[in-house]
């Protein structure tokens, strides 16, 4: 299996056992309820050694929440970005060999309607 599928289905799993969340989504969803989660955009750069496939991936999640504050959305930062680093760092054909925060950032997109984006490098190696 590839280091992407490999790693979106554990974020997958990860993600959907933050308590809080109302769904976790591989994509943008057709009919979702506040607060939930989606998984962007999985960019895929080489991290390899000459005997030994690697990759380093960019993950983004993004929080949807609606609320007359974002309390609860900060919480659920939070909670996501734990889960994500505690990734399992052995994972079925791949070994996680870290897990990093770039960038995240909240905003409101209208009057009660709150956003969160983290965006996550994760470098895997094959077969370790």
């Amino acid at each position: 299996m590839s280091a992407e599928s490999v790693l979106q289905a554990a974020v997958l799993a990860k993600l959907r056992a933050v308590a809080g969340l109302n769904g976790v989504y591989a994509g943008p969803p057709v009919r979702a309820t506040p607060p939930f989660a989606e998984l962007g955009e999985l960019i895929a750069l080489d991290w390899g050694a000459k005997d030994r496939a690697g990759r380093e991936l960019r993950l983004l999640v993004t929080l949807r929440d609606a609320g007359e504050t974002a309390v609860r959305l900060a919480a659920l930062i939070a909670s996501v970005g734990a889960a994500i680093e505690a990734l399992p760092r052995d994972l079925p054909g791949w070994r996680v060999a870290s897990v990093g925060l770039v960038r995240s950032r909240s905003w409101g997109t209208s009057p009660g309607q709150w956003s969160a984006s983290m965006d996550y490098r994760i470098r895997m190696m094959e077969g370790l």
